[in-house]
């Protein structure tokens, strides 16, 4: 793991890597997707060293396909501008390799081109995304939540891992019966 301060940095509660040339696994989500209370206990326990960070992140995921919340994305208008902002900015910004778009949450797994950081591209993603969404749902309001969780990949194993996960994540979630016939998502366009 790499452990050169200059590339670790925080926003909050969580620490996040950003070095060049790292591809990263980035899971974001609505501001809605889970109870703060919920947040807050599985805070503390990860402070007091009650879990790990992994199984941290795995209850997250667990809870985050359960569709709580309103579900925003859930609405094709909303989910295909999301997409829409993700590929308009592949190739130029970062190059994209696999994401999906859940009901209220998505997940991208994508290398930054140089210049631009991981914490300035999800700014740029989740600001525009978040202005237009509440346009088209006639809502005002915080739409994303505001920190994302980030992991930069390891191995080729660990790339591999990735992709399968983001584009089964509609099929665990029950959304649908095979990663192809989920709208939003990178199997879908394969």
């Amino acid at each position: 793991m790499n452990k050169d301060p200059r590339y670790w940095h925080s926003r909050g509660f969580l620490p996040h890597f950003d070095a060049e040339g790292f591809t990263q696994f980035i899971t974001f989500r609505l501001a809605d997707s889970m109870p703060q209370e919920v947040l807050d206990k599985w805070r503390d326990e990860l402070e007091s060293n009650e879990i790990s960070g992994a199984h941290h992140r795995r209850r997250i995921e667990h809870y985050l396909d359960q569709n709580y919340g309103a579900g925003h994305l859930r609405d094709h208008r909303v989910a295909t501008l999301l997409q829409d902002t993700l590929l308009k900015w592949d190739g130029e910004r970062y190059n994209l390799i696999s994401w999906v778009i859940m009901p209220n949450h998505g997940h991208i797994l994508l290398t930054p081109i140089a210049q631009f950081a991981v914490a300035d591209i999800m700014h740029s993603i989740k600001s525009y995304t978040a202005h237009q969404a509440n346009k088209i749902l006639g809502r005002n309001g915080q739409f994303w939540a505001k920190e994302y969780f980030d992991r930069y990949i390891r191995d080729h194993k660990h790339f591999a891992s990735t992709i399968n996960y983001i584009e089964n994540n509609p099929v665990k979630a029950r959304l649908c019966d095979s990663p192809e016939k989920w709208p939003y998502s990178s199997a879908y366009l394969k």
